[in-house]
């Protein structure tokens, strides 16, 4: 009977090594193929912060309200009062910087001057309109989130005008300067519109000349009117 031989299967340890290596090699060149064919990776940058622009508007409805106070001079116990008045009113506001800016109010509002004291019995005096623009230099507060509280503190010039006489025979109160303060808030829904709350304090105290009874005389009207404004904030 025939013998048999088995040849061993086994490959050795260094054979197998090579013939990994050879197959590495072959498959090479298609790899690189594939990689020479894929869209290369496109660097996208970061989007630019857009900063918001400094100019920003308000659409108020602003209630006047003067204190009463003054006189005639020369005449004892004479004292005057004023009609309030609720008006509309534009202001533009500028900013230099996150924090600070400078505001801009313009709007006209009519008043009733009246005699009271000593002059009671001349009851509506004149009626005036006045056109205040006033400039006030503004901080505002930003660590606040939505709700942007502010506080300033500026210059007003008074022009008077539109000037009608009643129970005297002619009125003039002339133009003038005054101080003003400034507090307030937007609330800013996003990043252009917002509900503003202002008030203002301006200190007005203007001259005045009447004819009363053919006699001419002089005066000082104390206004000092506080200035209050609910309103639409846009911001560009």
């Amino acid at each position: 009977m025939p013998s048999i031989r088995f040849i061993s299967s086994r490959i050795s340890a260094p054979a197998a090594g090579l013939a990994l290596m050879g197959a590495v090699l072959a498959g090479t060149p298609a790899l690189a193929a594939d990689m020479g064919n894929a869209p290369p990776l496109a660097y996208k940058a970061p989007a630019p912060v857009k900063e918001p622009s400094p100019w920003q508007i308000r659409l108020r409805v602003l209630g006047v309200f003067p204190e009463g106070g003054g006189s005639v001079h020369g005449v004892g116990g004479s004292n005057l009062d004023y009609s309030d008045s609720v008006v509309p009113e534009l202001d533009i506001t500028y900013y230099f910087t996150k924090n600070w800016a400078a505001e801009l109010i313009l709007g006209v509002t009519p008043h009733d001057i009246n005699g009271r004291g000593t002059l009671s019995n001349l009851n509506k005096i004149a009626e005036v309109w006045l056109l205040p623009p006033t400039l006030t230099l503004q901080y505002h507060f930003t660590d606040f989130g939505a709700f942007k509280p502010y506080v300033g503190a500026g210059i007003n010039y008074t022009f008077f005008f539109d000037q009608k006489a009643y129970s005297a025979d002619s009125i003039d109160v002339k133009d003038t300067f005054g101080w003003a303060l400034q507090a307030g808030f937007d609330y800013m829904f996003d990043a252009h519109w917002g509900l503003n709350v202002d008030v203002k304090k301006l200190f007005l105290q203007p001259d005045f000349d009447v004819v009363v009874a053919g006699e001419t005389l002089s005066g000082k009207a104390d206004l000092d009117p506080w200035i209050v404004g609910l309103g639409v904030t846009y911001r560009f």
